[in-house]
């Protein structure tokens, strides 16, 4: 149904906040994402100030039969958090964070990221896990389960999640948590989008203030016995520490040797988050995997490894990823690491290797939408590069690396890291929950109308 003039000075009379449409001043930068290979051109867009506001863009998305989009921190690879002739809910206003320091909680609004949220409850010596980019969205990373710094001893984003606003398909408003709609709030714990437009998120917040941590550079050459002995010690170290490997180009920083600077390496980003004191001696055996090449590691504050890779990963940026889960990582995965790896096309890009057991595996793989309990590792291969000429050819360095580590893997992702073009993957993302989460989308979406994001169809 066509869009009336009308109806859209309606929109504007109920909402507080802006409506943005073509021929505003503003119009392209309030369409433009995070991933600059999407080019969207939306039919409006609601820059939501109020609960209020997103129900009103619920409403005038379903009742004019538009797509619409929700866009919370605006991080969605595939773009999705616009589309073309819809409606897009920008939940950006939507950012403020309240700290309840004696129940250790937290409250933070759809729109706002892990930059703000950590800055929020950091000066009461408390967080929960978040990403490791302070730019990406609390709401999205949260929906798609939440793997960061603080996993293993924390569990995930979506573990910590207490309650949550939503608008749901037919405009309501609800609350969703163990007591109240216990079903959605199952859903909402690693489902992804698919269930509504989240305006809230409350938090168990746990005793985190400054960590001991940072990067540490291996040469190329020792990254098998670096990934091996890796892949024994992290099974059996303390649940505080969290590091992960990765193969990244080293940035042109301080701390590097300056005539290592655009070479390729081997790095272990680490977070101890027990005792400062300790912190040494936990990554005492990262340090003994081979010889450094170089490291920046130390006590700092949680909110500064959190945001310590931010400016290799700018707005603007070509992307394009792929993603596993692995039970296992075998030699035969770990000999094709090495193959694909070194390769790394950009600065930007990076391949990680999370890990993701510990308290994570404390949650039984029914007791959230989240199912992959049993995974040793969630692996990305994301490609991130700033030149456009270069897409077809990072592109293929991320199809290439996935076809090799891909049989080596668990047939499903994590949605949080998966492409555009991963849609027959959904099923095997969710294992034994798929058909579950159908039962709730039929129940709070069954038109489908939440369809821009990794799709449950109803």
């Amino acid at each position: 149904m066509a869009m009336s003039r009308l109806s859209t000075d309606q929109l504007r009379e109920r909402v507080s906040g802006e409506v943005v449409t073509p021929g505003d001043g503003d119009y392209d930068a309030a369409r433009t994402v995070y991933n600059a290979m999407i080019d969207r051109r939306p039919a409006l867009v609601v820059r939501c100030a109020t609960a209020g506001d997103v129900a009103a863009a619920v409403d005038f998305a379903r009742e004019n039969e538009l797509d619409l989009a929700v866009r919370g921190g605006g991080h969605s690879v595939p773009g999705f958090g616009t589309c073309d002739g819809g409606v897009v809910a920008d939940l950006t206003a939507l950012r403020t964070v309240d700290v309840d320091p004696a129940r250790r909680t937290a409250r933070a609004g759809g729109g706002a990221t892990w930059g703000g949220f950590d800055a929020a409850t950091h000066p009461y010596g408390l967080a929960t896990t978040g990403g490791i980019i302070s730019t990406t969205g609390v709401g999205g990373l949260t929906l798609g389960g939440g793997i960061g710094h603080l996993s293993r001893g924390q569990g995930l984003s979506c573990d910590n999640l207490l309650s949550a606003e939503v608008v749901t398909a037919d405009g309501r408003r609800l609350t969703a948590s163990e007591e109240e709609h216990a079903d959605l709030f199952w859903a909402l714990r690693g489902g992804g989008g698919n269930f509504g437009a989240v305006t809230s998120l409350e938090f168990r917040l746990a005793p985190v203030g400054d960590v001991y941590g940072g990067p540490i550079l291996y040469e190329l050459r020792d990254a098998g016995a670096v990934l091996r002995g890796y892949r024994e010690f992290i099974a059996g170290a303390p649940q505080e520490l969290g590091a992960f490997p990765a193969f990244q180009i080293a940035p042109p920083l301080p701390f590097i040797p300056e005539d290592r600077h655009g070479e390729p390496f081997l790095l272990i980003v680490a977070c101890w988050a027990g005792p400062v004191e300790e912190g040494e001696r936990a990554l005492r055996p990262l340090r003994a995997l081979a010889p450094v090449v170089a490291e920046q590691v130390g006590p700092l504050p949680y909110p500064a490894l959190n945001s310590a890779f931010d400016a290799l990963v700018p707005p603007g940026l070509q992307h394009y990823w792929k993603a596993n889960f692995v039970t296992e990582l075998s030699d035969a995965a770990i000999e094709a690491h090495l193959r694909h790896g070194p390769l790394v096309p950009a600065v930007n890009s990076a391949v990680h290797i999370y890990p993701v057991d510990g308290a994570c595996h404390r949650v039984a793989p029914d007791a959230t939408a989240f199912a992959y309990r049993d995974a040793a590792f969630a692996t990305v291969i994301a490609g991130m590069w700033p030149d456009p000429a270069d897409n077809e050819a990072n592109t293929a360095w991320v199809r290439d690396y996935y076809a090799a580590t891909a049989p080596l893997s668990e047939e499903g992702g994590y949605v949080n890291f998966m492409a555009g073009d991963d849609q027959d993957r959904i099923r095997a993302n969710y294992k034994g929950n798929y058909d579950r989460l159908v039962e709730v989308k039929r129940a709070y979406d069954p038109g489908n109308l939440f369809h821009l994001n990794q799709n449950v169809e109803p």
